[in-house]
């Protein structure tokens, strides 16, 4: 193989770049909406929960537990309701998502030393998002119990009588369970995903499409020094692509980088040799443009985002769907991004999902050199 000769078709493939609008908008733009789009708009934090209450007992105790719902940053309570009537229309027109219900003679039962009963009506519309709410709401609950059940014990005469259990709970690894935190390091293999398939898929098709294949072949040009200059261009936005992810998702989400940059962006160009394989088989068994852009987004973009885990378990998918996931890359990926992102873990951990991506990039290059090979002559 050459190198002046296969770097002079990579000139020629940026200079194409440099000049198609298309291509520019997928290199910069793409990756910029898409990090917006979902770092915004894809949130599984439930916070500042609209709350309705319909306060029957009007006591000083329903007043007290409901000050809980005030102070937390979860629940956001609306000025109180008149009654059933207006909790339904609030629950039916999605205004709450929550409505509390004290009945008559909540205090008087509390002070009584009899369990008192409060009504939790939950929009049940969104399943997991109703959960996230009950449990919230449960949450706050206990802790009434608990501190309510502690003074009522001191004012008995006993002070200092603990619990009998108390658990301490720390999370590890995203410490203020933040979604976004989960969410950044899957999208950007999502973008490297989208950004490397879809450019590279429309390479070979479209000097076919424009007659200007014929004219290279008429060069002292090897077919391999072809494939080659034409896809380093793309290896190198890929890269590109990945520090811009990088470096948004530092400076506009604040997403924490705990382990090696240098570790995720060797691992990662490791599998942009697979997109880029994916990518160039794409393009040498498609017949015009469209049906190349289709057939990437297709068998690349939508399992990177459904199947990869990028942004929902594995575990929890049904145990077809998660034998299929084996055969997509980016599950490889978004498990080293994450590993790297949040828990700071290395190659010593890592090392299996690298041989993976490996051996990924060694049959998806080999074959698409040799289909392209094939389809040029």
């Amino acid at each position: 193989m050459d190198l002046g000769r296969t770097a002079a078709v990579f000139r020629k493939e940026l200079l194409h770049i440099r000049r198609d609008p298309r291509s520019l908008i997928l290199v910069i733009l793409l990756p910029i909406m898409l990090l917006i789009i979902y770092g915004y708009a894809l949130t599984f934090d439930i916070k500042h929960v609209p709350t309705a209450v319909y306060d029957q007992d009007q006591g000083h105790l329903s007043r007290i537990f409901l000050e809980e719902f005030k102070g937390s940053r979860y629940f956001q309570v609306r000025p109180p309701s008149s009654g059933y009537g207006e909790l339904d229309r609030l629950l039916t027109g999605r205004e709450v998502r929550l409505a509390l219900v004290f009945p008559p003679g909540f205090s008087r039962d509390l002070k009584a030393g009899r369990t008192a009963s409060l009504q939790a009506l939950v929009d049940g519309a969104e399943p997991n998002t109703a959960n996230i709410v009950l449990g919230y709401t449960q949450a706050l609950t206990n802790a009434y119990n608990q501190r309510f059940t502690q003074e009522r014990l001191a004012r008995l005469g006993y002070p200092h009588l603990e619990l009998p259990l108390a658990t301490e709970v720390r999370f590890w690894f995203n410490e203020d369970l933040e979604s976004i935190n989960f969410i950044v390091p899957g999208l950007i293999v999502v973008i490297m995903t989208m950004v490397g398939t879809l450019l590279t898929a429309l390479t070979v098709v479209r000097e076919v499409e424009r007659g200007t294949m014929e004219s290279l072949m008429t060069t002292t040009v090897r077919k391999s020094e072809l494939i080659i200059g034409k896809m380093g261009p793309y290896f190198f936005i890929g890269l590109l692509d990945l520090g811009l992810a990088m470096a948004m998702g530092h400076w506009l989400f604040g997403v924490p980088l705990r382990g090696s940059a240098l570790l995720l962006v060797g691992l990662s160009a490791i599998f942009l040799i697979v997109v880029l394989g994916q990518g160039l088989l794409v393009s040498v068994t498609s017949h015009n443009q469209l049906q190349a852009f289709q057939m990437a987004m297709l068998i690349t973009f939508l399992p990177a985002v459904l199947l990869s885990g990028a942004f929902f378990a594995i575990r929890l998918m049904p145990l077809p769907l998660q034998l299929i996931s084996y055969l997509v890359p980016a599950r490889y990926l978004v498990t080293i991004s994450k590993g790297i992102y949040l828990k700071g873990i290395g190659l010593e951990i890592l090392w299996a999902e690298a041989l993976v991506l490996l051996a990924f990039a060694a049959a998806l290059l080999t074959a698409a050199m040799t289909k392209s090979i094939r389809r040029i002559r």
